[in-house]
């Protein structure tokens, strides 16, 4: 059974719903993004610090101690397994659109990926692998940015007519 373009013949209900579900998550992912701001500045020291602490840093506007392993654990476990859930959910309606088969796949891919860098990478960063950092950064943008156009996509394909 082909399921591409599935969206375009969904009833106007079922729309509203995949709708109101994407851009209610997308609020939910905003407000992590804003808080991971607030928290690590979106920079390097800030990501490091973030979990390691800078009490070392005399300078610093606040200070921040490093994490214990319980803590660490308890963001790693509830952060992969709720952002695994919410991609599985935005690639469950990635699937039913019309979009090319190429960037499908690189769609349904690419978060899972992202999602298991990024939070291995805080794992060997509050480990003293500090290089990590950058594996952070640069897997969770592209996680961002994937977000960013899944959530495009999806909003684009529901306002679609019937072919």
């Amino acid at each position: 059974m082909n399921i591409s373009g599935l969206i375009h013949r969904l009833p106007k209900l079922v729309k509203l719903f995949i709708l109101f579900f994407t851009l209610s998550l997308s609020f939910g992912y905003g407000m992590g993004y804003k808080f991971l701001f607030k928290s690590t500045n979106l920079t390097p020291v800030g990501v490091e610090s973030n979990y390691n602490g800078n009490e070392e840093d005399e300078d610093a506007n606040e200070m921040k101690f490093k994490k214990s392993e319980v803590e660490m654990l308890t963001i790693i476990h509830t952060h992969v397994i709720s952002m695994s859930l919410i991609f599985f959910a935005l690639g469950s309606i990635i699937c039913i659109t019309s979009i090319p088969e190429k960037l499908k796949l690189f769609l349904l891919v690419e978060p899972f990926l992202s999602v298991i860098l990024t939070f291995s990478g805080i794992w060997f960063l509050w480990r003293d692998i500090l290089w990590m950092k950058y594996i952070v950064i640069l897997s969770g943008s592209l996680m961002t940015i994937s977000v960013l156009l899944i959530v495009c996509l999806i909003i684009w394909q529901l306002a679609k007519k019937v072919d």
